[in-house]
């Protein structure tokens, strides 16, 4: 296989590394550079930068990357693919002609619209889209919802078109995190709609390096595997006309790139065994991750199944006011000082129901005969909820600090009197996906990319069979589980995932018996009040669990204090369990 398509990664969220792009471009040969800026709570910070000014909702980084490498990207040839035109593909464009013009370039930009259905809302749903939400079924309309963006989550098609106009650069709105790999593939290798398993090859490589440096070291589990976090590389990913790919990045830079850093990676922010995207559904449960060389992984035997005819949609509605207060508890009676805190709170705003929601969490990090000061903390966190902001602006963070000298010895906080800030609930939906009306504009040209159709009949798809060995016997020691296994975890709307994973075989049968959901269930209290899903990947040594409304309605109203479940996975790894001596990572 010597025909090799190198796409690179520079940004795995708005905020991302600004230099990456110019470390990518520079630090070795690359065909495509890349880069994510979009998350859901992405959407709602855009909108709320474009209600203050009209021509902007883009992420503003990527021009600052884009004046620092455009001149080199043009001279060595270098694809640009990115979606960092957030709610304003056009108003970003227009952007990239201005640097152009100021370093006197001319490169060839495209954008591509066609996401944003936030005015063509009502007009959908009297052509029957429910837009109905995808964990609780109720339609939009009886939300009775105040909707500031609906985007839906356009595929590849629409940049390997622009690329095969010869655009330079091309800019999209809300597309998949995976399509940004796909597109290029696509064009440069010239797939047709068809190419079921190429494209889910291409899906799976996207999703893998989607997230920057989280495939080369960062956030993986097993640190000290990792030999420098110091400039840690971002992910390289050598894509096979066949679909099959190597994950790898520029030498000389820091991290890791190992089958442990691509598996937890894999298992990021995913529910089942299928990877649902507009241009093809890809089966995780086919892969093959092994071990190439140092620093390069392999990735191959992807198989794909025709999408749906149905596309998600991402849609953000204001929500109630919301704001916290956080006291802290020090030393000894925390229970107690909780306690007469909280009950002189209410007492003084004329108690609990004055407002639509209230949450109240004690998080005991004190410790017995403490060794500092702060080790004596807890944190009582008071958290309201209310369409009326009056409520929960300062007329409450103002009674909390009013408490400070008439109640529990030591009493203090953890910040002043706030004021309220507005909630977005995040809204899950599926529209048809002919209903979507995608297009490109490049060289003065537009043009209308339709959806793809599935056949009648799809061809069946054969997950390769995995041996797995008898569960290890012999001594048993009581160690946390992240002694023996890794994870990764991360956010799905209000849902959240836990992926976990083992070196071998042997521990993913202990695994596989041991972590049911009943016994997670028991491990993690947090997740006891929710529905919990469990999927097992024997071929990546694997069990991914999806924990179903334990996020709220999402990143943006979330009280939590993890609202993106980022550490769901580490407080699983901590827990102490009894395993088999023998798979304990030494």
């Amino acid at each position: 296989m010597t025909e090799k398509l190198i796409i690179a990664n520079c940004s795995g969220f708005y905020g991302d590394r600004i230099s990456a792009a110019r470390e990518m471009v520079q630090g070795g040969p690359i065909d495509v550079l890349t880069g994510d800026y979009l998350a859901e709570l992405t959407m709602a910070i855009l909108f709320r930068n474009k209600m203050k000014n009209p021509k902007a909702g883009y992420a503003g980084t990527f021009l600052k990357q884009m004046e620092e490498v455009m001149g080199e990207c043009l001279q060595k040839k270098i694809r640009v693919v990115t979606n960092a035109g957030g709610l304003n593909p056009r108003g970003m464009a227009e952007e990239l002609e201005k640097i152009a013009e100021k370093l006197g370039l001319k490169p060839k930009i495209a954008f591509i619209e066609g996401d944003d259905l936030t005015r063509r809302l009502a007009e959908l749903q009297k052509e029957g889209e429910a837009f109905a939400h995808m964990d609780k079924g109720t339609p939009l309309k009886d939300a009775r919802a105040n909707t500031v963006t609906a985007n839906a989550y356009l595929g590849g098609w629409g940049i390997s078109e622009a690329l095969g106009r010869g655009a330079d650069i091309v800019v999209t709105g809300r597309v998949t995190d995976a399509a940004v790999v796909v597109g290029p593939a696509a064009w440069r290798f010239n797939w047709k709609r068809d190419d079921w398993d190429r494209l889910a090859g291409a899906v799976a490589a996207g999703h893998i390096i989607e997230c920057g440096g989280q495939a080369t070291g960062g956030n993986y589990s097993f640190v000290d595997e990792v030999p420098t976090y110091r400039n840690l590389g971002f992910p390289l990913c050598e894509m096979h006309a066949d679909g099959s790919f190597v994950i790898s990045k520029h030498p000389g830079t820091g991290g890791l790139v190992s089958v442990g850093t691509v598996t937890a990676q894999l298992l990021y922010e995913i529910q089942g065994h299928r990877y649902y995207n507009p241009d093809v559904i890809a089966r995780f449960d086919t892969l093959k991750v092994s071990q190439e060389g140092p620093d390069r992984v392999r990735v191959e035997g992807a198989k794909g199944e025709p999408p749906t005819p149905t596309t998600k949609v991402c849609i953000n509605n204001l929500g109630p006011f919301r704001n916290q207060m956080t006291v802290l508890l020090t030393g000894l009676d925390i229970e107690k000082k909780a306690k007469i805190v909280e009950e002189m709170f209410f007492d003084a705003v004329g108690g609990r129901e004055q407002f639509q929601r209230v949450e109240v969490n004690l998080i005991r990090t004190d410790h017995e005969n403490p060794a500092s000061n702060e080790q004596a903390f807890a944190y009582l966190k008071i958290n309201v909820i209310d369409p009326n902001p009056k409520k929960v602006g300062k007329a409450f963070s103002s009674r909390v600090v009013e408490l400070a000298l008439c109640s529990i010895p030591g009493f203090t906080m953890t910040s002043p009197p706030g004021d309220e800030i507005p909630s977005v609930i995040y809204w899950p939906a599926l529209v048809s996906s002919d209903k979507i009306r995608q297009k490109v504009y490049v060289g003065g040209e537009e043009l209308n990319v339709e959806a793809v159709q599935a056949p009648q009949t799809p061809p069946a798809v054969k997950v390769p069979e995995v041996r797995i060995p008898p569960v290890p016997k012999g001594d048993t020691v009581k160690k946390p589980l992240g002694r023996a296994f890794a994870t990764r975890s991360g956010d799905k709307g209000g849902n959240a995932n836990v992926g976990i994973w083992s070196k071998t075989p042997e521990g993913y049968a202990f695994l596989r018996e041991f972590l049911t959901t009943e016994r997670l269930k028991e491990i993690l209290p947090d997740a006891r009040p929710f529905e919990v899903e469990r999927y097992e990947f024997p071929n990546l040594n694997a069990l991914n669990f999806y924990i179903r409304g334990i996020l709220g309605d999402g990143v943006a109203s979330s009280t939590r204090s993890d609202p993106q479940a980022k550490t769901l996975g580490e407080y699983l790894r901590a827990r102490v369990v009894e395993m088999p001596g023998s798979i304990v990572v030494k």
